[in-house]
């Protein structure tokens, strides 16, 4: 125990300033990479590893896995609803590449798209556009392979390939999605091919029965004619022509009614709105908003919206605090805390507390992405309806005090899923657009811990540096009561031991 002392008594100021500030520089190394890792993984990476590599080896039980038959049949359900929830859809309003997307970034020099986004759109375009049966048209077979090629310009040469051996309605759409560079252009070549898309649909209209190719071949020239009129719509109302549009829209779902996949009454919804028909949105909503069918961000927001419309002109907080919430206005509260808990996102939006970009073309419900998708095309119809933001600043954060666990428990919908976060930075381009997250994820407690060493070392460096003898004696009176136990210790097992044993274990 003298050597301890004597170490002790050797130990200078500059030992303790060298000592604080090394563990201090450590420290916050530590913290700089837990917090960059938990900004862009969503978790701490000491925590991580612990769960992944240390529990194994100590023991650790994996309490998420099912202790009896009630619960993995519970935890089979959860997943086939989270697996359902994070589903990736096609966005209905989305933009056209060359007219919009393409001209964002001659503009600006960013990418709008992400490559996951427009790899699901390459997919989306093989499913609806391509069928087996493509080899025996020879338009047919260049476009099946258009539709797989990455690089632009190559899919633009093979469209005008295939339009170069007869008119062919997938070539068309191709250029007008992507060489066009204006909305009068893109219209121009829907409008052609929908003369050949029509064609070739009421051919394999009469052989459809004929057998399984000609089915197959049927339905794809189907899936392509509702695409092109769907656009043809979308070029209307872009060019102001909204009461063309919204006749166009209603045609095609009277047409095509069981082809609810497209959505397309969320663009007749957009188009209602803009004509300030609210009658007939509440028409459509009372088809569409069901409990049987899924729910959209335009579903739920467009339903708050209309109810808002009703009390939003006279609504004041104050007057409300003190009457209490007439019925009508309890409803379009209530309205409004339905479309949050479905998507928690948008009111940032709409509120425009976040800034907006270009929607994606794939969207995933109750997500950012949707949000954005949502907004970037209501924006315009919640700010004509007087009053209505302000009743949303007023109540949207209600809905969390309803919900305070929104992933174990919902309270009009299913919990909220926990896989959106990872899907939207797939689909949104996380460079330039911060990803909303919902529900905010707390600070590990290892980066709390590491922030507060961090702190703790570098204050007694520059204390130690600043006043050296007295942070020595401090120091060496901290040490001496720290090891105080071990020295009462050590001087009972030198009492007991006999003194020769004791200075030959002191010489080992």
């Amino acid at each position: 125990m003298c050597f301890l002392s004597m170490f002790l008594n050797t130990l200078t100021p500059k030992f303790y300033v060298a000592l604080t500030g090394t563990s201090s520089l450590i420290s916050g190394l530590i913290l700089i990479f837990e917090w960059w890792y938990f900004r862009k993984y969503g978790t701490s990476f000491i925590e991580q590893v612990s769960v992944s590599h240390l529990r194994p080896l100590l023991g650790g039980v994996d309490n998420s896995s099912p202790t009896n038959s009630n619960s993995s049949n519970g935890d089979a359900d959860s997943n086939r609803q989270s697996v359902s929830e994070c589903k990736v859809w096609r966005n209905p309003l989305n933009l056209f590449r060359g007219a919009e997307y393409n001209r964002y970034t001659w503009v600006t020099g960013r990418e709008p798209l992400t490559y996951y986004d427009m790899n699901l759109s390459a997919q989306d375009h093989q499913t609806f556009f391509t069928c087996d049966s493509d080899h025996l048209r020879p338009a047919d077979a260049i476009m099946q392979k258009a539709w797989r090629e990455r690089n632009p310009q190559a899919r633009i040469s093979a469209a005008h390939e295939a339009l170069e051996l007869e008119d062919c309605a997938t070539a068309y759409i191709l250029l007008a999605e992507e060489e066009a560079t204006t909305i009068v252009e893109a219209e121009k070549l829907f409008k052609q091919a929908v003369k050949a898309g029509e064609g070739c649909y009421r051919r394999s209209q009469q052989l459809q029965h004929h057998g399984a190719q000609y089915e197959a071949q049927h339905r794809r020239d189907t899936n392509v004619l509702v695409y092109i009129k769907r656009r043809l719509a979308m070029c209307s109302r872009k060019l102001g022509r909204t009461r063309e549009a919204v006749k166009m829209m209603r045609d095609l779902m009277k047409e095509f009614p069981l082809l609810s996949m497209f959505n397309i009454h969320e663009n007749l919804l957009e188009s209602l709105l803009e004509l300030q028909n609210y009658a007939d949105v509440q028409a459509v909503l009372a088809k569409y908003d069901d409990i049987s069918l899924p729910k959209s961000a335009t579903i739920c927001y467009t339903a708050a919206l209309l109810k808002a419309r009703a009390v939003s002109d006279k609504f004041s907080p104050e007057a409300a605090s003190r009457r209490g919430l007439s019925t009508a206005e309890m409803n379009a509260v209530e309205a409004i805390h339905r479309a949050v808990e479905f998507n928690p996102h948008v009111p940032k939006y709409l509120l425009e507390m976040k800034s907006l970009i270009l929607p994606p073309e794939h969207i995933l419900k109750r997500g950012d992405s949707e949000a954005i998708a949502y907004a970037f095309f209501h924006l315009q119809h919640w700010k004509r309806v007087e009053g209505a933001l302000n009743l949303l600043h007023c109540t949207w954060e209600g809905t969390f005090r309803m919900i305070p666990y929104p992933l174990e428990k919902g309270h009009l919908f299913y919990p909220y899923p926990i896989c959106t976060e990872t899907a939207d930075r797939e689909l949104l381009p996380t460079v330039f657009h911060e990803v909303s997250v919902y529900p905010k994820k707390e600070l590990p407690f290892f980066i709390l811990f590491t922030a507060g060493l961090c702190s703790f070392t570098a204050m007694l460096a520059l204390l130690t540096h600043q006043f050296p003898e007295l942070m020595g004696v401090f120091a060496k009176a901290f040490l001496s009561t720290l090891f105080a136990p071990l020295n009462f210790i050590m001087e009972k097992v030198e009492s007991i031991l006999p003194s020769s044993l004791w200075h030959q274990l002191t010489r080992i």
